[in-house]
């Protein structure tokens, strides 16, 4: 039986000026994105976030994801890397960074010699891949909430429905990811399981939510989901909206991209700009 892929993760990362962020490997002398292995148990989204920290000690928060790439290693196995578009939070500059013996220059280069300057024939098809993807969006993300107790081993109220342990370690799970797609406001179902859902991350962070009766399974009508998407659409900000199975075509709809399953504590990333959805990924638990 042939081995798993080897996981990996990282970000083209960009700034204002037309410029990418590269790095030389002195192991390979190669020129490539800051990318790394997945820990064990790790996310990839986490991980994208957490590779570029490391290799390049730049923070940043994550756009609209590319294609894996997928190569044989020189010991003969596959990896897959899982690429998104980033943007460093805080300060750029990278002139102060220490070469080490894994990295040793990180440097922001203009986006034609950057296709001149990468290695593989694979990074220079991600870099043209993310072109058009480059402009700044934000984030909204649309939350089912974790897996709660059975509805028909509960006899008081289904608002009050807890989550299961499963479900407030998915919730715990949630916290990086959110932050990885720079999530700044919190807004769910008022239902208790969608609220224990996204309560670690704004103790975390210290974000505000906001609790809606409209995206309660009792009380969410159409009219009612479309007005709270397009006040976060509008609001500026990377937002997560946490509501239950049964509401979220009409989220979705509201949103104008198709119907997708999630699992509980499964989201999909809607990146949009002025407005308009211009890409889209989910992410199961």
């Amino acid at each position: 039986m042939e081995p798993r892929d080897v996981r990996a993760a990282g970000a083209v990362v960009t700034r204002k000026g037309g410029e990418v962020l590269l790095v030389h490997r002195p192991k390979y002398d190669d020129w490539s994105f800051p990318k790394g292995k997945l820990d064990p148990g790790e996310h990839v989204v986490t991980a994208a976030v957490r590779e570029v920290a490391e290799e390049t000690g730049l923070d940043v928060r994550l756009g609209p994801a590319l294609s894996s790439q997928r190569y044989r290693m020189s010991n003969g196995r596959f990896k897959t890397v899982g690429y998104w578009t980033g943007r460093v939070v805080g300060s750029d500059d990278v002139s102060r960074y220490r070469p080490n013996d894994e990295i040793d220059s990180v440097q922001w280069v203009p986006w034609d010699a950057a296709m001149r300057r990468l290695t593989y024939s694979y990074d220079r098809d991600t870099l043209a891949e993310a072109k058009p993807l480059r402009r700044k969006t934000r984030a909204l993300v649309v939350l089912r909430h974790g897996k709660a107790r059975a509805r028909d081993s509960w006899r008081r109220d289904d608002r009050i429905r807890p989550l299961l342990r499963l479900g407030e370690a998915q919730a715990q799970r949630l916290v990086p990811l959110l932050a990885a797609f720079d999530v700044t406001s919190v807004h769910t179902s008022s239902s208790t399981r969608c609220v224990q859902t996204v309560t670690p991350y704004v103790d975390t962070t210290g974000w505000p939510v906001k609790k809606y009766d409209e995206l309660s399974e009792e009380d969410a009508t159409a009219e009612g989901v479309v007005e709270v998407v397009d006040a976060l659409l509008d609001s500026g900000e990377s937002t997560v909206l946490c509501t239950h199975r049964p509401v979220l075509p009409t989220v979705l709809d509201a949103l104008r991209v198709p119907d997708v399953r999630l699992d509980p504590g499964g989201m999909l990333v809607a990146h949009h700009r002025k407005g308009r959805v211009v890409a889209t990924e989910v992410r199961q638990p």
